[in-house]
């Protein structure tokens, strides 16, 4: 990946932190995008003592305009467009009845509209350079749950994007394909694993078997999975990949 330039939204912490850093470790030069600059900066600052090279925008992609000026920030500072990677994102877990309008609009308005504004932001240099796009969904697009309904649905719309805009990336020489994470080992999740820890009197470890058995999968993953599977998409061995769905989850996903 050496000299090419990747866009890696959502990249302050967790999933899209370890994305950008592996990109860069493979030779990208990595524009990182999220709403914390210090984090952003400081993320930054690694790469680039570690000989990469990277930028940051701080920005919140739910204002419309915002993904544009992400794309044209990409360009003046590398010039060329050819990896995106579509992580922002999250949506509130609760149940039904206490989900409101705002938070319905407020989880499609970063991790879906923000997606898709980007993406045609940056189609025209994609198509340019052939390049591609991974975009980061879940499990819970294919396996829905009643606490996950914004995020089940906002992940479903993007894995149906996903197959639209693969179709497109034939004629235009785009690659598309998304990632389905399923239980990941970041901040969101330790929440979760603490209020089980808070819920059932138990401790941490026994809370990640439990968690672990209650989806039927092997074991909670690392952020380095994703970002190690995301490098293997973009790059030169992934590129027969088209309109995958890629479920990367140790076993969550059931449904064919």
């Amino acid at each position: 990946m050496t000299g090419k330039v990747a866009i890696v939204t959502g990249a302050s912490r967790g999933i899209g932190r370890t994305i950008a850093m592996r990109l860069a470790k493979e030779g990208a030069h990595t524009v990182l995008c999220a709403r914390d600059a210090a984090a952003l900066a400081s993320t930054v600052k690694e790469i680039e003592q570690a000989g990469g090279k990277a930028a940051f925008l701080a920005a919140d992609l739910r204002i419309p305009d915002a993904p544009a000026l992400l794309a044209d920030f990409a360009l003046a500072q590398f010039g060329r467009i050819d990896i995106v990677v579509n992580n922002a994102g999250a949506t509130k877990r609760d149940a039904f009845s206490k989900l409101t309008d705002e938070d319905w609009a407020d989880g499609f308005a970063l991790k879906f509209f923000g997606a898709v504004r980007l993406t045609r932001a940056a189609w025209p240099h994609l198509k340019a350079s052939r390049g591609s796009i991974v975009n980061i969904s879940g499990a819970g697009g294919r396996t829905p749950g009643a606490e996950f309904a914004i995020g089940g649905s906002v992940n479903a719309a993007m894995q149906s994007f996903t197959k639209a805009m693969a179709e497109q990336g034939i004629a235009d020489g785009v690659q598309v394909n998304v990632i389905n994470p399923g239980l990941i080992r970041t901040g969101r999740l330790q929440k979760r694993l603490e209020a089980l820890v808070a819920e059932k009197g138990i401790d941490l470890a026994a809370a990640e078997r439990a968690m672990i058995a209650d989806t039927r999968s092997t074991r909670i993953g690392e952020t380095e999975d994703i970002a190690a599977l995301a490098a293997f998409i973009a790059g030169p061995e992934g590129r027969f990949l088209q309109g995958a769905m890629i479920d990367m989850d140790g076993g969550y996903t059931k449904t064919l």
